[in-house]
């Protein structure tokens, strides 16, 4: 756990490092802005605390979980003379990622489901979606991916290591299985097999789920298409968003492709830089609700502050009078 990892991507301090530095800081900022701006809203707005929401508050959560884990040591990285990383973070840097994965999929997962329960089930919504079920929900979506990917971690971190580089910006499981001397095959089964579980069946689910809310629609109102078509674009966008990173992140890891340097760096961080900052951008921007709720927040915020400012000015003028 004292070994130090050595990482080859980054190249000697320059024009390129210090330009995607504050590329980097810009975007981490702004992911962790708009992130806690869409928490806040949710949180203090009660009218959205309900399924689709909560889920969407969670799926928040986990974007900064992901873009926490890997910017701050990219950019710390790109400035510094020596590119490296202790053995014991890379491990929890590994394994903070796949969390990050798995359980943005779950989540993105249970809001299809809760687009389906409302468009197919309408009648039935909240006979489903009830708290206990939810919190159920969102206790399988967080404990199972963590107790999985932690037996993940455990078997990569007790392969003996004879190779000190790293060719990527940030540590990832490949990357560390690579640095061991041995082949590591229950290892590789064992992953195949969480892909599968965590990546192939979600994505399956909500193909299907999208599908029979499709032939629901078609079968509806020309109103209630609108309106589920509405209610579904901001998901839609986020699932293929999210699901088109992890498709070049998995081949940009799995297949050896010759690729110029600028290309590299943003195929490395583009897991973790973009769909973080988009989520909350995207519903943000497509959800009425959301956006009403926001602007009513900082309506009022406005209001309270030109109402303090009024009553400080009344009360300094009437001491001013009085000490006349």
């Amino acid at each position: 756990m004292n070994i130090t990892l050595i990482f080859t991507s980054y190249g000697p301090p320059g024009a390129l490092n210090y330009g995607v530095f504050m590329i980097s800081l810009v975007v981490y900022l702004t992911t962790v802005f708009a992130n806690v701006t869409l928490m806040l809203v949710i949180c203090l707005d009660t009218s959205l605390h309900k399924p689709m929401y909560i889920f969407l508050f969670n799926l928040a959560i986990n974007g900064l979980i992901g873009s926490s884990a890997v910017l701050p040591k990219i950019m710390e990285n790109l400035i510094d003379d020596m590119k490296d990383i202790m053995y014991a973070d890379c491990i929890l840097q590994v394994f903070l990622i796949n969390v990050y994965g798995t359980c943005a999929y779950a989540i993105l997962t249970l809001m299809a489901f809760d687009r389906y329960v409302s468009i197919c089930k309408p009648l039935q919504y909240h006979n489903i979606m009830t708290p206990a079920k939810i919190r159920l929900l969102l206790f399988i979506v967080y404990c199972l991916p963590i107790c999985s990917l932690a037996v993940q971690v455990y078997l990569t971190s007790r392969l003996p290591i004879c190779r000190y580089k790293i060719n990527k910006l940030f540590c990832d499981n490949l990357a560390v299985v690579n640095l061991s001397c041995v082949k590591n095959s229950w290892g590789d089964l064992y992953g195949i097999c969480l892909v599968l579980v965590f990546v192939v069946l979600p994505l399956i689910f909500v193909i299907l789920s999208y599908v029979r809310i499709l032939f629901v629609s078609l079968n509806a109102s020309v109103s209630a298409r609108e309106k589920a078509l509405k209610t579904c674009t901001p998901h839609l966008i986020t699932f293929i968003n999210f699901s088109l990173a992890s498709l070049f992140s998995v081949i940009y890891n799995r297949f050896n492709i010759s690729l110029s340097k600028e290309v590299n760096v943003f195929m490395s961080i583009h897991f973790i830089l973009i769909p973080p900052l988009l989520h909350p951008l995207i519903y943000g921007i497509r959800t009425k609700e959301i956006s009403k709720s926001l602007t009513r927040i900082l309506q009022r915020k406005i209001l309270a502050l030109g109402f303090n400012l009024k009553t400080e000015k009344r009360c300094n003028d009437a001491l001013f009078i009085s000490t006349k």
